[in-house]
């Protein structure tokens, strides 16, 4: 009788016999055009849906294709959703407070997407062969790919100018990205970890210019800079490692340079309330770093300011000196593989670069002052987070031990690196 009652009573109540499942979604709200993203992770037990939104506890009901459920923050603040699914989306309307009158509730449309489920079988390597490509880093722009920590893609980039890797022109020129990629699980507050695993020029020829930008150029010369500005080919010997001016004669007919592959573009979405970022500008959320220590090999942590982070890249360059003095690097398109990694609830201030060797902190901002103080902050609050030194000890690290490098001159911003060696530094904490 025992065992009849209790299988009686597995099939009568199914939430009993299973573990309850986890949906997880994005969530858009249109607060007067300006979409504000959200993670939204439901579980559904007959009607019943428990849950969180951005971290803050939901409850609500599911009945037929309707979807009610209210969200109430730490502050007892309550929020309302009310909409209609449809398959792996839905939409509706939500009842928020207004900000500005104690009391007053406004109605806000909003959209949702159900995230796909993670694949069995541990971390996939993904191909990716991109259609179209953005001059945005945006969160407004929908995800090519959804991929999982631990996972690596496959994929190219088109050069600075639009160009593919049969000559084809693909997107507007200005550093078009190819992205972005969902990271499953990212959330403000979340640190992304890129390791780039592989960057390979798929193309025999990069461009450039023979000219000197402004902030770089000596007044003896400034008079005879009207003459520069042209466009140069570059042959890129792949089989070799080298790169030749096409049709250098004179003083650079024997010139050449080994290859370095970069990407001058990485960059996550930016957060709510900031307007997207162009490709050709940079923020404490990547972007146009120009950075030529984002190589194969080296790490770049990014700071997530939205659901996915929303990772772009791009801007592929053979080589390129400190600087990017010449306004354009050997500008060509890239095979890319790269992995990813989340670290949960470790927010940085800055763009980071780890090699084996370094660690390095990009400080970008309108003048070289204000970039070194950025990346100099930036670098004291690794060595004090990730390896418990004190300011007075930190200070005596950098004083004997930093070195600067300035990766980029040629945006609206300059760039600015702090980098240290590992090998002096004590062992690290988790």
């Amino acid at each position: 009788m025992r065992l009849l009652s209790l299988l009686a009573l597995l099939f009568a109540t199914p939430a009993l016999a299973q573990e309850a499942h986890i949906e997880h979604w994005v969530l858009a709200t249109d607060m007067w055009g300006t979409n504000a993203w959200s993670t939204l992770d439901i579980t559904r037990t007959g009607d019943t849906l428990t849950g969180t939104l951005d971290g803050d506890p939901l409850e609500g009901t599911v009945r037929g294709k309707a979807i009610r459920f209210t969200a109430r923050d730490s502050k007892g603040t309550v929020y309302g959703y009310a909409g209609a699914l449809a398959g792996e989306a839905m939409a509706g309307d939500a009842d928020m407070p207004d900000s500005n009158h104690a009391g007053v509730r406004i109605a806000h449309r909003f959209t949702a997407r159900r995230l796909p489920e993670r694949p069995a079988g541990g971390p996939k390597t993904w191909d990716y062969a991109p259609t179209s490509f953005s001059n945005l880093f945006s969160a407004d722009r929908a995800p090519v790919l959804t991929i999982w920590p631990g996972d690596s893609v496959r994929t190219s980039t088109i050069d600075s100018g639009g160009v593919d890797d049969k000559d084809v022109t693909r997107a507007l020129f200005g550093n078009p990205q190819t992205g972005p990629f969902f990271i499953a699980g990212a959330a403000p507050g979340d640190t992304l970890a890129v390791h780039i695993v592989r960057l390979t020029p798929n193309r025999d020829w990069a461009d450039s210019l023979d000219t000197i930008v402004g902030r770089a150029l000596g007044g003896p010369f400034v008079a005879q800079a009207g003459e520069l500005g042209k466009p140069v080919r570059w042959t890129l010997d792949r089989e070799k490692g080298v790169a030749r001016p096409a049709k250098a004669e004179g003083g650079l007919k024997d010139y050449a340079v080994l290859l370095r592959p970069m990407l001058g573009g990485l960059g996550v979405a930016p957060g709510f309330g900031s307007a997207p970022l162009s490709t050709g500008d940079t923020a404490r959320t990547g972007g146009n770093m120009d950075f030529p220590e984002v190589v194969a090999g080296n790490t770049v942590y990014l700071p997530v300011q939205q659901p996915g982070a929303l990772l772009y890249l791009g801007d592929a360059h053979a080589l390129q000196g400190d600087g990017e003095t010449s306004q354009y690097a050997l500008e060509t398109s890239m095979d890319v593989e790269f992995r990813v990694e989340l670290i949960k609830g470790r927010p940085i201030g800055s763009p980071r670069v780890e090699s084996p060797t370094e660690l390095m902190v990009l400080g970008q901002a309108g003048s070289l002052d204000e970039a070194l103080k950025a990346a100099s902050a930036g670098l004291t609050a690794w060595l004090q987070r990730d390896y418990g030194l004190t300011l007075s000890e930190t200070a005596q690290v950098l004083g004997t031990a930093m070195r600067y490098s300035v990766p980029n001159l040629a945006g609206r911003s300059v760039g600015v690196a702090a980098r240290i060696d590992k090998k002096l530094l004590p062992p690290r904490r988790d």
